[in-house]
């Protein structure tokens, strides 16, 4: 399929491992660029945000409620386009497609001998029934049937927008988990899981203060940080994997956390709010260091870009180099994620690879994507 028939405008979805909630843009996209037209947001219902997290680990009957689980998202995600198309005015034929990701509720890329599995819950062809609109979904499973592991998605499309020639600059994406794009001044790219995101502060946050996030980092810089603790955390193998490399909470859940915390039961819960930030400050900041040494920019984008504290710690662990927001490349942080399977439904429509080999691992370029027609 040529690229003559794909541009056009496309919407993307995203739920990321933070379950704060579903973000939607509706962007026009070609070969040569991609613009954001429209943004919105929509809170994950709690029952569903408990619901997704839940199925994150082994319970019974599994299959039927994930499969409830899925439908519930689809008609989540239905929500946020009908609200695009409203405010455009758009009628649903005018969108080429909708890229559709799902919820990553299991990533186990190195199970039966390297060509494991991940698993995203979601239902396309109920979404495409519910909007009118072709959907694009199921991006990481023919990355992982040619060798590689699914993830990280997003460095290609951070080296379409973001990218500039003769400059080496560092993407660094802070949801549940944390990924990081190096586009190297000679136009090649690195990306990899980092490492936990907000998923871990998130969890600690709401179980101590009852909200949903820590808002701007307060509460973890109410504490301070207890060295023994993050060493312990940091001694994770994870961490020193060379990439290419993912994760999720697979690894980086609760009970990992816990079995940390029962040697140091008499911390504060400030203090180890403090310990977790720094955490994710220090494994990205490491990350950056070993792969993005060159790069004069850290742009940040994801949940985790509003966390003012965690971007101070940045800042102050990357001294080099200037730590700010995808903003001030053009792209809000929140939009990022979604922008992103906009434009990998736009390769899937028109043939396209997706996937980095060199990020993911893959044995080469893979269209990626299934594709429910309207």
């Amino acid at each position: 399929m040529s690229t003559s028939c794909a541009p056009g405008l496309y919407i993307g979805l995203m739920s990321g491992t933070s379950l704060d909630g579903v973000d939607g843009v509706l962007a026009e996209i070609s070969e040569q660029k991609c613009t954001v037209a429209l943004y919105q947001s929509t809170p994950i219902a709690p029952e569903l945000r408990a619901e997704l997290l839940a199925l994150n680990s082994p319970g019974p009957n599994e299959l039927h409620r994930a499969a409830l689980a899925g439908n519930a998202l689809a008609l989540a995600y239905a929500g946020v386009v009908q609200a695009l198309l409203a405010e455009s005015g758009l009628a649903p034929g005018a969108v080429r497609a909708i890229g559709a990701h799902g919820q990553t509720v299991r990533h186990r890329p190195q199970e039966f001998g390297g060509t494991g599995y991940t698993l995203q819950l979601n239902n396309p062809a109920l979404l495409a029934e519910r909007t009118g609109i072709t959907v694009v979904a199921d991006f990481r499973s023919r990355d992982l049937a040619a060798g590689g592991q699914g993830a990280p998605l997003v460095p290609a499309f951070h080296q379409r927008v973001f990218g500039l020639p003769g400059r080496t600059r560092a993407v660094l994406n802070i949801g549940g988990i944390a990924n990081l794009s190096v586009l190297q001044a000679g136009g090649g790219v690195l990306g990899f899981d980092c490492g936990p995101g907000n998923a871990l502060m998130d969890a600690w946050c709401q179980r101590h203060t009852g909200q949903a996030y820590d808002d701007g980092g307060a509460f973890a810089a109410s504490g301070r940080v207890a060295a023994p603790l993050l060493s312990a955390l940091r001694a994770e193998p994870y961490f020193a994997q060379p990439p290419p490399k993912s994760t999720g909470r697979d690894l980086f859940h609760r009970e990992w956390l816990e079995a940390h915390l029962a040697r140091h039961a008499a911390l504060a819960p400030r203090d180890v709010q403090a310990t977790l930030t720094e955490l994710t400050a220090s494994a990205c900041a490491d990350c950056v260091n070993s792969y993005g040494s060159d790069s004069d920019l850290l742009a940040v984008c994801g949940g985790g870009a509003r966390n003012t504290f965690l971007m101070a710690r940045l800042q102050a662990l990357l001294p080099a180099t200037r730590v700010t927001t995808t903003d001030a490349l053009g792209l809000p942080a929140q939009q990022v994620e979604a922008a992103a399977f906009a434009w990998l439904a736009h390769q899937a429509i028109a043939g396209l690879p997706g996937n980095l080999p060199k990020a993911t691992g893959a044995q080469g370029a893979r269209v990626l994507g299934g594709i429910y027609p309207a």
